[in-house]
């Protein structure tokens, strides 16, 4: 009995060193695995971001043929709607954009865009200077809705998007995500506006 406990190998111990080498290795290839997993969240978001904003321009573009751009309360209204939102705040899983990042640009004919200050007093007048000249400076042809970063009112910048995990700060600049759409009314309904002269047409 006392030789059979004498032949017994020692090396079948757990020996201290190895304690804890388990707990380590789980920790090292955890670690690799949520962060291989993260990053495919955050590439899946992206593309679900970038695939909204296109969407969020073709919203604002479409409601924006029939708002005159005075109008600033409805103009604020179609924004938030634009971005799936009946009050200011971010479009969701998006941040930082919000419905103030929603830009819209009134375009002559030749798709050059026309300044705030030389914008037509109304539906009606903006109607009647395209009817006697389409190609008129003022006539508002064309309406163009993108998202653009705040920081430059004269160009448009894109916005750099944000990380919902706080350690992966990529800050990928998002698409501007521009659509034209012709105008239509602008707000004009026959009727409440004096009538605008025939076109001059031979």
């Amino acid at each position: 009995m006392l030789a059979l406990k004498r032949a017994r190998p020692r090396s079948w111990r757990h020996p201290r060193s190895q304690a804890g080498v388990a707990a380590v290795e789980f920790a090292l290839l955890a670690l690799i695995f949520f962060m291989f997993v993260f990053g495919i969240v955050e590439i899946a978001r992206l593309l679900f971001v970038l695939n909204t904003l296109q969407e969020v321009t073709r919203r604002a573009a479409a409601a924006a043929i029939g708002v005159y751009p005075r109008d600033t309360q409805e103009i604020d209204k179609l924004k938030r709607n634009a971005v799936f939102r009946s009050s200011p705040g971010d479009l969701i899983l998006a941040p930082p954009v919000t419905d103030e990042h929603v830009r819209l640009d009134y375009l002559r004919f030749d798709l050059t865009v026309i300044p705030q200050a030389s914008w037509p007093d109304s539906a009606a007048a903006n109607r009647q200077i395209c009817m006697m000249n389409p190609r008129a400076p003022t006539c508002i042809r064309f309406v163009q809705a993108s998202v653009c970063d705040l920081s430059d009112t004269d160009n448009c910048i894109p916005v750099r998007s944000q990380m919902l995990l706080p350690f992966i700060d990529l800050r990928v600049p998002l698409h501007r995500a521009a659509t034209i759409a012709p105008v239509e009314s602008l707000g004009y309904v026959r009727g409440t506006h004096p009538p605008a002269p025939p076109c001059p047409c031979p």
